[in-house]
């Protein structure tokens, strides 16, 4: 199999002929690959359909069936190509199951108005948080790929509720010329904000769908690091909503979140 690096699992899939690669348990949690590798799939997929290159605008994913380690192939179309928008589905294939379905609007930038709202950005240092590492026990096996920090309070399974989870974090890899996979990976990072209400894990949980719109064109940000912040909208009957804003370390807005997401405990 080939190696876990994020950048050569996309690259593979980038000039497969027949849309596929393949990684390893690595980058799974639980019985599925995480989710953010998962989506980035799709998007791939979609992605070679373009004759020229457009910015990733909005993604909508349902998680529909685990995707297993080992081979995933991605079928994508074209549903229309306007002058400026094409919009796109693709499917995520492992052993001939439907796992995962997307749809992306992938758009030129247009004149238009511009309307800049003001966020408070004043996040916690770094220095100040718990290193990935530190909380390795209780936080799958995928986040080694990245360096990050728990700041705030948040921790999942910290045994202190909050409706909250800020976090700062990049990736350990360089993922140059996959701006949007990039960003998708670190967007999906947040698990249920509600995990911080345990004290113990693992409490078994996955996302149901998940909305993704770009404030600014992936291909835009230059930052490695990000920061991110989350909230818990709502939970009920093994089910909860939450939102979220992913900032570049400067303070821009690149991304607004949206999850409904199903735990059991």
């Amino acid at each position: 199999m080939q190696p876990s690096d994020l950048n050569s699992i996309l690259t593979r899939l980038e000039e497969s002929e027949d849309n596929t690669t393949i990684f390893d348990d690595s980058w799974s949690q639980g019985r599925s690959a995480y989710g953010g590798i998962a989506a980035a799939f799709a998007v791939t997929g979609m992605r070679k359909l373009l004759n020229s290159p457009k910015p990733l605008r909005s993604l909508m994913v349902s998680f529909i069936a685990p995707v297993p380690p080992g081979e995933v192939k991605v079928e994508a179309e074209i549903q229309r190509k306007g002058k400026n928008v094409t919009q796109m589905c693709g499917n995520v294939i492992c052993n001939g199951e439907l796992c995962l379905q997307a749809m992306a609007a992938f758009g030129n930038p247009r004149e238009g108005l511009r309307v800049k709202t003001q966020f408070d950005f004043n996040p916690s240092p770094k220095e100040s948080g718990v290193k990935f590492q530190d909380h390795k026990k209780r936080v799958p096996g995928f986040l080694q790929f990245f360096e990050g920090f728990w700041v705030d309070g948040g921790l999942p399974f910290g045994g202190n509720p909050a409706n909250e989870l800020n976090l700062w974090i990049r990736h350990k890899t360089d993922m140059t010329g996959l701006e949007a996979e990039k960003l998708i990976t670190i967007c999906d990072i947040p698990p249920p904000v509600i995990l911080s209400y345990f004290e113990q894990g693992p409490i078994p949980s996955s996302s149901l769908s998940w909305s993704l719109e770009f404030v600014v064109p992936p291909e835009e940000v230059k930052s490695d690091w990000f920061y991110l912040e989350f909230v818990a909208d709502a939970a009920a009957d093994g089910y909860t909503q939450q939102s979220g804003k992913i900032f570049d370390e400067s303070g821009q807005l690149c991304a607004l979140s949206r999850q409904c997401m199903v735990y059991f405990g």
